[in-house]
C-alpha cells in the first residue's frame, strides 16, 4: 500500500493540474469571445483588426489602448491632429465632449484643466510614464493633463487618455483648449 500512496498523490496532483488547466482556457477562451464583437465593431475602420482580436485575447487591458478614436483639437485657434485611446476613462471623456478648456501651467512639464467632472477609472491600462504630447487623466484630483515635457515615472493615478499631435512649444504655452468628437 505504500508503494500506491506517492502514486495516487501524484495522480491527483496532476488531475488537480488539468481542471486548473481547463477552467483557465474555458475562461480565456469566454473572455475573447465577450471581447471579440466590441473589439470588432471598435477596429471595424482599422486597417489590423487581425493585431486587435489578437491584442484582445492575450490581454484585455492590451486592446483599451489599441483602437484609437479620432477627436478634433483645437489649441488657441489652431487645430491640431489627436486621438483617444479605447480605455473606459477615454471613453469617458468622449462622453462630455465637447468640451472647452482654461489650460494653466503645472511643474513646468505640464498644461491642466479640470473637466465637469470625475471620469471612470475602472479597468485602468497598465501605468506608463507620459510623453510629450500625451493627454492624461490625474484621478486624486479628477484634472486632464497635456504633458509639454515627458512626465514622470509611471503612476497608476495617472491615466493616459489619448495623444496631441503638437510641437512642445505649442503645448506648452497653450491657454485655451477645445476637444470635439471628430465627424
Amino acid at each position: 500500500m505504500t508503494t500506491f500512496t506517492p502514486l495516487r498523490r501524484a495522480l491527483t496532483a496532476t488531475a488537480a493540474t488539468g481542471v486548473l488547466l481547463l477552467a483557465a482556457t474555458a475562461c480565456s477562451d469566454d473572455s475573447s469571445a465577450e471581447q471579440a464583437p466590441t473589439t470588432a465593431s471598435a477596429s471595424s475602420s482599422t486597417p489590423a483588426s487581425g493585431e486587435s482580436s489578437s491584442s484582445a485575447s492575450a490581454s484585455p487591458t492590451g486592446s483599451d489602448r489599441s483602437t484609437p478614436m479620432d477627436i478634433r483639437v483645437t489649441i488657441d485657434g489652431q487645430e491640431v491632429e489627436a486621438t483617444l485611446n479605447d480605455s473606459p476613462a477615454a471613453r469617458d471623456l468622449a462622453s462630455l465632449l465637447p468640451l472647452t478648456l482654461d489650460l494653466e501651467d503645472f511643474h513646468g512639464t505640464e498644461r491642466i484643466a479640470d473637466p465637469p467632472r470625475k471620469l471612470t477609472t475602472e479597468d485602468a491600462p497598465e501605468p506608463q510614464a507620459p510623453k510629450t504630447g500625451d493627454l492624461t487623466y490625474y484621478a486624486p484630483w479628477g484634472n486632464l493633463a497635456i504633458f509639454y515635457k515627458d512626465g514622470p515615472s509611471a503612476s497608476e493615478d495617472l491615466l493616459v487618455l489619448g495623444h496631441i499631435d503638437a510641437d512642445a512649444d505649442q503645448l506648452s504655452g497653450a491657454d485655451r483648449i477645445t476637444i470635439e468628437a471628430a465627424s
